[in-house]
């Protein structure tokens, strides 16, 4: 694990190797104190060391920038201080790995770990080092003690769910970026149409992009014999924001609920209480993502949508019809599209300039489109483009409709002509219809 982190950046190792040193060391001395005081003290010795160097390599610029800024409003002039520092890989992740084993161990919920080895091994376990899910000490230090032989059943599993994250990382993420990176990189000379496809493209780009590096995780995980937590669970079939947060980045989302949320008093307080511990956590949450007013923007933007969804559903009575639940998907979806493009966009002000765009789409018609340069030898972003792109959107769209079925599940099961075939067009699709230019991974920047 440790040579695989270093072939990106060998001198960042020893991040690493010091938080897990520091939290090993803490939640020894937190399980061996006799009182409250003392270990407070621990929790907060590996609190400290491992926000403290997130906060020196993702935010201490961000924050710097900010103060001078105010200052400058107020006539205040200093020489800001900027560290060019590169952000370490998977940093946000590791990070909160190590901080849940600490508050575990002081919560009373986890024995430490004896073994340094093991404990190591958990904070830098390879498949989802770099961009999770982030695991719990409970459920992955056990795994690490167990002897594992060679199952089939388990590595086909493990393959199979490999080969799907790639399909959907290079064949779909990658290809839809190469639009959405232009429209986006250069809004100047766009419009509304060519950013509301753009949007559109990126809520698929982000989904397949980062689900499919997460079912790379959990299937290399799952052939050395591991199990790992799902962080996906088809998402954009979420009938509410709520339910969307349950299905989206699970890792996190529990994450943020059972060491964030909770502890800030959750929802056993007074109804404004409970909204601001809501809005506090989703602001939080969107400042993990990174160090700009767009995430955290985006964060209070699903904050707001969940209060407002927990108030509406008082007075509104959710339909139980197909038809109902279709259309509540529909809504819910496109709200959280419409909160993807302070994600993605650059700024605040473009953010607001693209959504104000999205007013003039009406007016226009597909045939602006065909100005836009070719595509990865796919033709100019054309209607035959536009149709191949969503082509791809609506087999993922299927498969994760199918993937709920239990009839469809049994099928694929029993069949084997019909597993070989998906695996033969899934593996033929790569080859011939994968982008394999340097394309990292979205969340890599996390």
């Amino acid at each position: 694990s440790y040579y695989f982190y270093m072939c990106w950046k060998p001198e960042y190792i020893f991040l690493i190797l010091g938080s897990t040193i520091i939290d090993f060391i803490a939640a020894k001395k937190i399980y061996q104190s006799d009182t409250n005081k003392r270990r407070k003290m621990w929790l907060f010795v590996s609190l400290a060391s491992n926000l403290s160097v997130l906060f020196l390599f993702k935010y201490f610029n961000f924050l710097s920038e900010n103060v001078t800024n105010i200052l400058n409003n107020f006539n205040v002039f200093y020489e800001q201080p900027v560290y060019d520092l590169l952000l370490p890989v998977g940093i946000s992740f590791y990070t909160f790995q190590t901080l849940s084993y600490s508050v575990d161990v002081y919560r009373g919920k986890l024995k430490p770990e004896n073994s340094f080895m093991r404990f190591a091994l958990f904070v830098s376990f390879f498949p989802q080092l770099v961009a999770g899910p982030i695991e719990r000490a409970t459920h992955l230090l056990p795994q690490f003690k167990k002897s594992y032989s060679f199952e089939y059943h388990r590595v086909v599993s493990g393959l199979r769910l490999i080969l799907w994250g790639f399909f959907k990382k290079v064949v779909i993420a990658d290809n839809l970026a190469l639009l959405v990176d232009q429209v986006y990189n250069n809004p100047g000379g766009q419009n509304g149409l060519t950013f509301a496809i753009a949007t559109y493209f990126f809520a698929f780009q982000i989904y397949c992009d980062f689900s499919g590096y997460s079912d790379i995780a959990i299937g290399s995980a799952r052939i050395l014999g591991f199990d790992l937590m799902q962080n996906f669970r088809q998402p954009y079939l979420s009938k509410s924001i709520k339910e969307f947060w349950g299905r989206w980045h699970i890792s996190l989302s529990t994450w943020f609920r059972d060491y964030v949320y909770i502890p800030i008093g959750g929802n056993r307080a007074v109804k404004w209480r409970w909204y601001y511990n809501l809005l506090i956590t989703f602001l939080i949450s969107g400042l993990w993502h990174g160090a700009n007013w767009t995430f955290v923007i985006w964060g209070a933007f699903h904050g707001v949508l969940l209060i407002l969804g927990i108030e509406l559903v008082k007075y509104i009575k959710p339909p139980s019809t197909n038809l109902g639940k279709a259309l509540r998907i529909i809504i819910v979806f496109h709200l959280v599209t419409l909160a993807w493009v302070f994600f993605r966009a650059e700024s605040i002000q473009s953010a607001f300039d693209i959504i104000q765009s999205f007013k003039n789409v009406p007016n226009l018609t597909l045939g602006i489109l065909e100005g836009v340069p070719t595509l990865n030898g796919l033709g100019r972003f054309s209607i035959s483009t536009l149709v191949y792109f969503s082509s791809m959107i609506a087999l993922l769209l299927m498969i994760d409709v199918l993937s709920t079925r239990q009839s469809a599940i049994k099928l694929y099961r029993k069949n084997r002509f019909v597993r070989f075939a998906s695996y033969f067009i899934l593996f033929y699709w790569i080859l011939l219809g994968g982008y394999f230019g340097q394309t990292a991974f979205i969340y890599f920047q996390f």
